[in-house]
């Protein structure tokens, strides 16, 4: 054999091959995921404040479910898979509370909503200088409000009828949403001629071109304290707690406030 073939041959196989270590790739860190069960008031300052808090946090991914308060609370009573429930007032969190369905400890207010009545831009009722007065005009077919039975903003809206010494004048004229966001959809599509929500939806961006509002004055229904509460069965409690710190923070306030939610107590009532 040629010695100018043999002497690399030797380098590759007489002194033996070293492997190269391998190099470790970078893991990405699990996606935590939070599903949350929301009252219907709080779709469009939630979506913002979702998109806030995962852009802070991008190791966590939240789902989202909006609907009745009351209606939550009965799904919750049989273990309905969520992990956090913010709900339009705080009494439901604390009957869960009570039945040992929810973590007392992580008990929360994160706001505090307030009542319009509401028309479509179109509407010829001048609700801005009548108020209440406006359900009375003979041009006035159907009223929706929430179904008191189950949603908070229901319950609000009736009292304050009663105490604005209107809800007799108009109750045969009443029409029961689901929630206040439905409410909101009756008004919006004519099913209903005015109506009572929240003023975080008439404030929404896909309202508040629409429509025009009178403020209910705060005196005339119970304060809408909001609050939310960590259920006992929730998979990932830690990633929960991190979310219901932000909701609670000088920068979600402040999104709160921008959707017309006034800023609760820094501790919860009892």
């Amino acid at each position: 054999m040629c010695l100018g073939l043999l002497f690399p041959l030797l380098l590759l196989t007489g002194c033996g091959s070293k492997e190269v270590p391998s190099v470790a790739k970078p893991t990405t860190p699990p996606v935590r995921e939070i599903t949350i069960a929301a009252a219907a008031d709080l779709k469009f300052a939630l979506e913002e404040l979702i998109a806030e808090f995962q852009r802070q946090q991008p190791e966590f991914q939240c789902k989202v479910t909006y609907g009745s308060s009351g209606n939550f609370y009965t799904q919750l009573t049989q273990r309905a898979p969520f992990d956090l429930y913010l709900s339009a007032d705080l009494d439901y969190p604390r009957k869960l509370i009570d039945q040992d369905l929810a973590i007392r400890e992580t008990e929360f207010s994160y706001a505090i909503g307030h009542v319009v009545v509401w028309v479509p831009t179109a509407s010829p009722l001048k609700i801005e200088e009548l108020g209440i007065e406006a359900l009375l005009d003979p041009s006035v077919g159907k009223i929706a409000i929430a179904n008191p039975r189950h949603a908070p903003y229901g319950r609000a809206a009736e009292a304050a009828l009663r105490k604005l010494a209107v809800y007799d004048k108009i109750e045969k004229q009443l029409v029961l949403a689901e929630n206040v966001a439905q409410t909101a959809q009756f008004i919006e599509s004519g099913a209903a001629d005015v109506g009572l929500i929240s003023l975080s939806l008439a404030l929404a961006p896909s309202l508040r071109d629409k429509g025009r509002y009178w403020l209910v004055p705060v005196e005339a229904y119970p304060k809408l304290v909001q609050g939310g509460v960590i259920l006992s069965w929730a998979r990932d409690r830690g990633a929960a707690e991190h979310l219901r710190e932000f909701l609670m923070s000088d920068g979600a306030r402040a999104i709160f406030t921008r959707y017309g939610f006034s800023e609760p107590p820094r501790e919860t009532e009892t």
